[in-house]
């Protein structure tokens, strides 16, 4: 950058202005350079202003007007510089708005990896669950021995410090103490099920859910529903009972216990709510769910044992092995489903702290319409067309239930 002054010459009645200050190619010098040769043009300023004034204060009134107006040039090429420096340092609107898009395309990948994740672990359990409970007919250690599977897993994760460990205080233990009851015969009763019946057919009964949300939620919670959920119930209602018409391998427990498995699910998830909304007592969904599993596990490991008695023996399992699975492919499933179990669960309460209640809903929705889908596949399952009706018409009124839930009810007028 050439040096700049202040020059004098006996030969003029008047001060030069100072020589000429190279603008600041912005596409060559940086922000900072750019603000630098601002502050030596401010120093000229000052020094030509002190100069002008003290040297030639008794001047002509013409003289002072060609100081002022050089003087006001000057002033508009600094103001224009200063307004073309700050444009240079401020990021333009293409690199603003180029985050926000890579950070929304990266949130709707991952989103999506993990419903995928979601939808493939709850295959795997199905499957391999049906597997383990046609030949080794003892629900309630099958299900203890899942609970193990994931509080197991989630003790690795405190442990290792992948997730922040909870604090639980006695109030909290005393307020999610229900919560783990229901939740254990949820998942015992859906296992009866699964053992006496068809997959799909026990996931078509708990298409229900959303029939005994609405009713614990009007009783639990006061919490009344609007005439298009209402109305969204007739078909999951109609297509569950048309369904259990016509389904081959219907059977009173297997029903009933699925049914029964809706009541004590919804009711947790209502009670869950309601202990969310308690902020001095509320932990977040993942530790919530951990809390669950622990207290779970430790309820129905001496209630297996009473009910069923220790089917470890090798005698139990040798019976196994000889209904079609050998003792290591037992082990290896069992294994594979109470990893599937918990893991399944967790990715689903993950998922559910990233999107709304709704869309995560819409997804359970989809999830079922899947297991359903891949269960008939694999196992074969005859199914009749009544039979694909009554399932269609209970999954459609379960998706309309997950819109219906999006429409508000109207403020009533004062």
């Amino acid at each position: 950058m050439q040096s700049s002054a202040i020059a004098l010459s006996p030969s003029t009645p008047f001060l030069k202005p100072p020589c000429r200050i190279p603008s600041c190619k912005l596409s060559q010098l940086s922000a900072s350079t750019c603000f630098t040769q601002l502050h030596r043009i401010s120093s000229i300023q000052r020094l030509y202003w002190q100069t002008a004034f003290g040297t030639f204060s008794t001047s002509s009134s013409s003289f002072n007007a060609e100081i002022s107006a050089s003087f006001l040039s000057l002033n508009r090429s600094y103001d224009s510089l200063k307004v073309r420096a700050t444009q240079a340092a401020a990021p333009g609107p293409e690199s603003a708005g180029e985050a926000p898009e890579s950070s929304g395309l990266a949130r709707t990948l991952q989103l999506g990896a993990m419903f995928g994740i979601w939808y493939l672990l709850n295959i795997y359990f199905n499957i391999y669950n049906k597997q383990v409970l046609k030949v080794y007919p003892f629900p309630a250690t099958v299900t203890a021995f899942q609970f193990a599977c994931g509080t197991v897993m989630i003790i690795l994760m405190w442990t290792l410090n992948l997730y922040p460990r909870p604090k639980i205080t006695r109030s909290q233990l005393a307020a999610i103490l229900p919560l783990a009851v229901a939740h254990t015969m949820g998942n015992l009763l859906t296992n009866i099920s699964i053992r006496k019946v068809a997959v799909s057919f026990t996931h078509t009964i708990k298409a229900m859910e959303p029939f005994f949300t609405v009713l614990f939620s009007a009783l639990l919670l006061a919490e009344r529903p609007t005439i298009w959920v209402v109305s969204s119930l007739v078909p999951i209602v109609g297509g569950v009972a048309l369904a259990s018409f016509t389904e081959a391998s219907f059977n009173w427990i297997g029903f009933g216990s699925a049914m029964a498995s809706n009541i004590t699910n919804q009711s947790r998830n209502v009670l869950s709510k309601k202990f969310m909304a308690k902020k001095e007592e509320s932990l977040d969904n993942i530790n919530l769910f951990s809390v669950i599993t622990i207290i779970s596990f430790i309820l129905l490991l001496p209630s297996a044992i009473l009910l069923e008695g220790v089917k470890f023996s090798p005698s139990y399992l040798q019976s196994a092995a000889n209904q079609g699975l050998n003792i290591k492919e037992l082990c290896v499933r069992s294994l594979v489903a109470g990893f599937c179990f918990h893991t399944y669960q967790q990715v689903s309460y993950m998922i559910l702290q990233m999107v709304s209640p709704v869309t995560h809903a819409v997804g359970n929705c989809v999830k079922r319409v899947v297991v359903i889908v891949s269960s008939v596949i694999f196992f074969q399952t005859p199914v009749s067309p009544i039979n694909s009706l009554g399932t269609a018409l209970a999954l459609a009124g379960v998706f309309l239930y997950s819109r219906a839930k999006r429409i508000k009810p109207k403020p009533k007028a004062a």
